[in-house]
């Protein structure tokens, strides 16, 4: 039989080694309770009752935390020692709280607080302030923790020390005090390895991860979650948390698909943990998913269902953030609730005293749109949050400034509002490395970009409009170009996605994880060194670089579409009316698909008759040639098809903006290189031939590696790919060029540290872009342009027949011969206009530069065939 010193020290042993890592402490822990329970040893079967339930609580089983501290507690009892008892109770409490009681929590906590000192009383302390902090009571909860804090130190208890300052630091983050967030997190890791604590170093990257995302910088928050789900799913531990943080990270870039996905895995995890505390905090991070997705009925029902939950678990603050939520999605959804403003004051109390300025922001915002006099709400949200704080709660600070200058009648006020608040928004974009972080944060400008373009159309100044146009569009893409910075093991992932794609057995499991491990490990990547456009082209200079050229960009107001067209250096805005332009643009695709049908060509007919009268038919434009800045569906429309556009030399830009920066760039004096890729007759002879026209090298075969090309396109004035394409919807980053050993994809664009001035890509659907809120794009063409290419020719729907090849000649020929891209491709679409794939290629970019090469005779290059 144990001696009963034996047994205490057997307990104290199971309870340091669950301390130390749960999972494999959890065994000694059940070995130490039952032999104490079976000698009767109160003392020891207090203390190793509370090791197990502190291990099934790190293991998310709390009905079985419960039930052992519940048991801890009464052993304590029995041993006659108060101190025990009140040690199981306010572990007992983190349980209860984790289940969504926290008033019960509170009183267990109370009522151990007086049977406990020194160490033990300040561990509970911390314990109480984690209640308060759950519950929105963060001044309470830094309160207790600084007192804690202090005995901890006094008493040299490190590992007291080291709990206090990661559950403190995670108050300092929800008040927006990050550099004190910082050092906490930062001691408590370090404190973490000495003690040889390896789980709660994943726990602090955990909440690391956190507070990267309230300060905004997303590349370090990533970073900061992946290694935390690392060294926390290597121990076994929940990682609904870490789900958790992963939807609100994922919310702030706009990507609400995934931030859906992650919340649900926390859900699911919660619920087979029993933490129901935690279940109504997804439910919002839900509704702000649907809510960003435009699904104002789901985020609704989100909503509502986490303040059900909130008021059940006596969490009065959340109960406010959910109210916001709801009253968000009814307004979103075209309703006007009706909320009393003493309802109104009350949630605005709450959520400011809870210390949560982006939500106190968005109520006062609320509020100002429900109650009869919005002006005192709208000066509140203006007030406190437009020159502190992460970036995205700054430019909300902004957009209410913007709100209630627009009130005043102060049309200057709102325009210079809304200019601050998106020049803020576009900085917080430039710091993210990855592309699709970019793209989709733009999501967050809805609402100053709306605002701006409907007060600049209230000016009935056309220059104000076309600013506020280009304010609202493609502003990811950068004055200079991001190159994220080399990263060995992105450069591995790509190549073994490329080996699994080319095997002679593809493997989509494999493929799909792949893809997956690419995409998170180039979101780890910085901004680098890139800056975006600032200021937009005014009119002036628009005109001066346009000469005899005319520009037209679209823009929607309500419903309605409109241009706004600058000609001979004075600009005009034209109503369009509200067609529905994205039908038309759909049946000339459909049409083209199938132009051996005699219905298909009458349908082209009519729909291309429909857009160029929608269009340009009263624009008055003449037949001058054409730079467009399209939007929506309007940037993948064949432009040529339009009988008014036929022979026109055209070509089509993201912005006006960025047109203008792309013309000047001057022509580069590289060497002319063109690319044939696998599985097309034509394209090895049509490479050929494009090199002998402006004597560069062609690389065909098995010469045409991803590595030969991604050289010869670093060095290339003018590039020509003819190849296979495919465009990504889901991923537009994986949308690839086929080469020899393996697709050539839009990440190995990015990873290139110059590309060609000039690059023609004849390949499908190669010019065809995915386009996101604001007009923001992705693709194959877009990737080039964002790089620094000045101009691209390339097609926006399939070309499978074999008049690609003739096209490409005839546009070589005149771009030998002195012609611009824009003139040598309307040029060659005239020659060749029965042929399918005439039409489906567009000049993108700068359009009207000249590009440098050599010229020689074609006498004797061969011709070929383009299969399908």
């Amino acid at each position: 039989m144990i001696h009963p010193d034996g047994l205490l020290e057997r307990a104290g042993a199971a309870l340091a080694a669950v301390d130390r890592d749960p999972g494999s402490g959890l065994p000694l822990a059940e070995r130490a309770a039952r032999a104490a329970i079976r000698a009767g040893h109160a003392a020891a079967a207090s203390t190793a009752e509370r090791a197990w339930g502190h291990a099934l609580l790190h293991k998310g089983d709390l009905a079985g935390a419960v039930r052992h501290l519940g048991r801890a507690a009464a052993w304590g009892t029995r041993a006659g020692s108060p101190q025990l008892t009140a040690e199981a109770r306010h572990k007992l409490a983190f349980a209860v709280l984790q289940r969504g009681r926290p008033q019960a929590a509170l009183r267990e906590i109370d009522a151990a607080l007086p049977d406990l000192d020194g160490v033990p009383a300040a561990r509970a302390r911390a314990q109480r302030g984690i209640v308060l902090h759950n519950m929105g009571r963060l001044d309470e909860a830094l309160g207790e923790y600084d007192v804690a804090l202090r005995v901890l130190r006094r008493e040299a208890d490190l590992l007291g020390v080291q709990r206090m300052l990661i559950n403190r630091a995670l108050v300092h983050a929800d008040r927006h005090a990050f550099a004190a967030a910082e050092r906490d997190l930062g001691e408590a890791e370090q404190l973490a390895r000495e003690l040889e604590r390896p789980l709660t170093i994943g726990l602090i990257a955990n909440n690391l991860g956190l507070m990267e995302t309230l300060r905004g910088d997303v590349p370090a928050a990533l970073r900061h979650l992946d290694r935390a789900e690392r060294i926390i799913g290597a121990h076994g531990a929940q990682l609904g948390t870490l789900h958790q943080d992963r939807a609100e990270l994922l919310l702030t870039v706009g990507l609400t698909a995934e931030a859906g996905q992650a919340a649900a895995r926390a859900v699911t995890t919660y619920r087979r943990e029993h933490r129901h505390l935690k279940v109504p905090e997804v439910q919002l991070l839900l509704a702000q998913a649907e809510l960003l997705a435009g699904n104002p009925a789901a985020a609704g029902r989100h909503a509502d269902a986490a303040r059900r939950a909130f008021r059940a678990q006596d969490r009065p603050a959340y109960a406010e953030l959910a109210r916001l939520g709801g009253l968000r999605a009814r307004l979103a959804g075209g309703g006007r609730p009706r909320v009393p403003v003493a309802v109104l004051d009350a949630m605005l109390a709450t959520l400011a005293t809870a210390g949560w300025p982006g939500a106190a922001t968005d109520a006062a915002l609320v509020a100002a749109r429900l109650a009869a006099d919005g002006a005192p709400y709208l000066a509140r949200a203006a007030a406190a949050t437009r020159s502190r704080g992460p970036a995205l709660v700054r430019a909300r600070g902004w957009y209410a400034r913007a709100r209630q200058h627009q009130a005043r009648g102060d049309t200057a006020g709102t325009l210079a509002a809304t200019r601050a608040g998106l020049r803020i928004l576009d900085e917080h974009g430039a710091a993210m490395g990855a592309t699709d972080l970019r793209v989709h944060a733009a999501a967050h400008r809805a609402d100053l970009a709306a605002l701006g373009l409907e007060t600049a159309f209230a000016t009935g100044r056309p220059a104000t409009l076309l600013e506020f146009s280009e304010r609202a569009r493609a502003s990811r893409l950068p004055a200079t170009p991001v190159r994220p910075p080399d990263d060995p093991l992105l450069t591995e992932l790509l190549a073994r996605l490329r080996a699994v794609m080319h095997a002679d057995r593809p493997s989509p499991a494999r493929q799909a994880v792949l893809e997956r491990r690419i995409r998170d490990r180039s979101r780890h990547l910085d901004g680098g060194s890139g800056t975006l456009a600032g200021r937009p082209a005014s009119v002036a200079e628009l005109g001066v670089a346009l000469g005899e050229c005319g520009l037209v960009e679209y823009t929607r107001r309500n419903g309605a579409l409109y241009a706004i067209t600058v000609v001979d250096g004075r600009a005009r805005v034209h109503e369009l009316g509200r067609a529905d332009v994205g039908d038309l643009v759909d049946r000339v695709a459909f049409a083209v698909s199938r132009l051996a049908r005699p219905a298909a060509a009458a349908l082209l007919a009519d729909a291309a008759a429909r857009l160029d009268a929608l269009l340009l038919g009263s624009l008055g434009l003449g037949d001058r040639p054409l730079v467009v800045v399209p939007t929506g569906p309007l940037h993948s429309l064949p432009w040529s098809l339009l009988p008014s556009c036929a022979g026109r030399p055209i070509t089509v830009a993201p912005s006006a903006t960025l047109w203008l920066r792309a013309q000047a760039r001057v022509a580069d004096d590289g060497p002319v290189v063109a690319v044939a890729g696998p599985g097309l007759a034509a394209a090895g002879p049509e490479a050929v031939a494009v090199a002998a026209r402006h004597g560069g090298v062609a690389l065909t075969g098995a010469e045409a590696t991803v590595a030969a090309t991604l050289a010869a396109l670093g060095t290339a004035g003018l590039a020509h790919l003819a190849a296979h394409g495919r465009l990504s919807a889901e991923n537009p980053l994986f949308s690839a060029i086929a080469l020899a050993d393996g697709p050539l994809m839009v990440y190995d664009i990015e990873r290139l540290p110059r590309v060609p001035h000039t690059l023609v890509l004849a390949a499908c659907d190669g010019g065809r872009p995915v386009v996101r809120a604001g007009d923001e794009l992705m693709g194959l063409g877009v990737a080039f342009l964002a790089r620094g290419a000045a101009q691209l020719i390339a097609p926006v729907l399939p070309v499978p027949d074999a008049s690609t090849h003739a096209l490409m000649l005839a546009f070589h020929e005149g771009l030998a011969g002195g012609r611009t891209p824009a003139e040598a491709l309307a040029d060659a679409q005239v020659a060749l206009a029965d042929a399918r794939s005439a039409a489906s290629f567009i000049c993108i970019g700068a359009g009207f530069r000249q590009v440098r090469g050599a010229s020689v005779d074609w006498a004797g290059v061969e011709s070929g065939r383009r299969n399908a």
